[in-house]
């Protein structure tokens, strides 16, 4: 574990007790329903979870953000993934406003963010811009003081549950803006809510927004800024889309330990196999080296320096070895391990999302070379 401060000590401790206590008991039964829970939401909030990345005098942390955010991360997502993912999308949806908001937009929206009661939408994702965000077509039309918005957002995490979004559209020809939301506003509809595979409780919903009239003064930054902000934020949210598979992994590997050492196959423990002992030898080995990744790129974010290789690595390495793990483990507890009465079937469909959301893990690996390939003096 990292080198942390007593008061760090205190919080994960906090975290985690709340997570097994609280959270944990009904994730499996918020997972059958596939819906969002807003009881798990407000158990975040009230741990201040949702709010890390906002101002101190705001309820964020004074120091080591991204590190406490995705050691938090972790603990949570040994219960429950999808209350994990809610505490990723409130500070990736947050980002554009803590990065290039205003004074006046920083006042208005960062109280409400405070109260750990208002949800907020990131906006990017398209039917045809995922990982590509620069293939975005939602547009902005300028009439007057305001702007008509008009596109398709889909995959968007929280949409259908937020009451605050931040919105990535075209404001020129190949000119990327952000502007902030309120969800409430005349001409947003919402479309399909996803059946996905795994992830079922958490809210994941088509927004449609039809010439909706938005002021000026909810541009985020300048015209045009829209596209370093977004590259900017995948910089903060891939650790902890990382610390997320961890969880994930974590919570997979020990109940695979667990089974392994009470079940008994041809005269002994199924974990004196030499087979079994590979295999969690394998997982908890890829879970320290991914941790040390993950860590890294979060420290190296809290100290303002360029994280974006450490952390595509980290998001990329840590999301394949949970989808590794999770696999093994429903291996190792056999038909127990493909039953919805051991949570480790719930982790392994969870896992898979890893790999793709927040950039794909090919894209990482592209980012990572292309990186390397910029140390070097190589120019793109």
């Amino acid at each position: 574990m990292a080198q942390l401060k007593d008061y760090q000590k205190i919080i994960l401790s906090e975290i985690s007790k709340m997570a097994k206590d609280k959270i944990l008991p009904m994730a499996g039964t918020m997972d059958k329903e596939g819906k969002f829970n807003l009881d798990s939401a407000k158990l975040l909030g009230e741990m201040g979870l949702l709010q890390i990345f906002l101002p101190p005098e705001y309820g964020g942390l004074e120091e080591d953000q991204c590190l406490m955010f995705c050691l938090c991360i972790e603990e949570v997502a040994k219960a429950c993934a999808s209350s994990a993912l809610t505490i990723i999308i409130q500070a990736v949806g947050s980002f554009p406003i803590i990065e290039a908001g205003s004074s006046e937009q920083k006042d208005t929206y960062f109280p409400r963010l405070a109260s750990g009661k208002e949800l907020v939408a990131y906006l990017v994702t398209e039917p045809h811009a995922g990982s590509d965000v620069a293939a975005i077509k939602t547009k902005s039309v300028r009439k007057g003081d305001n702007y008509l918005l008009s596109g398709r957002k889909c995959f968007a995490t929280n949409g259908g549950v937020a009451s605050i979004s931040t919105v990535l559209c075209l404001t020129g020809e190949k000119e990327l803006s952000f502007f902030v939301l309120d969800m409430n506003a005349n001409g947003v509809f919402l479309g399909k809510e996803e059946d996905k595979l795994g992830f079922r409780a958490s809210n994941t919903q088509e927004v449609i927004l039809e010439d909706v009239l938005i002021s000026e003064k909810n541009l985020l930054g300048k015209k045009g800024e829209g596209f370093v902000i977004a590259m900017k934020d995948f910089d903060m949210s891939r650790p902890g889309v990382a610390a997320l598979s961890l969880g994930i992994a974590e919570s997979s590997v020990e109940a695979a330990i667990e089974y392994a050492c009470q079940r008994h196959t041809f005269g002994k423990p199924l974990i004196r196999h030499q087979a079994i002992e590979f295999m969690i030898a394998d997982a908890l080995t890829h879970i320290e080296a991914g941790r040390g990744l993950m860590i890294e790129a979060a420290r190296t974010w809290d100290k303002k320096l360029k994280n974006t290789k450490l952390a595509s690595m980290a998001k990329y390495f840590c999301s394949d070895a949970a989808m590794r793990i999770t696999t093994d483990a429903v291996q190792i507890l056999g038909g127990y391990g493909y039953c919805k009465d051991f949570h480790v079937e719930r982790m392994f469909r969870d896992a898979k999302l890893t790999q793709i959301f927040e950039g794909a893990n090919q894209i990482q690996r592209m980012v990572v070379g292309r990186e390397a390939l910029k140390e070097r003096g190589f120019l793109l």
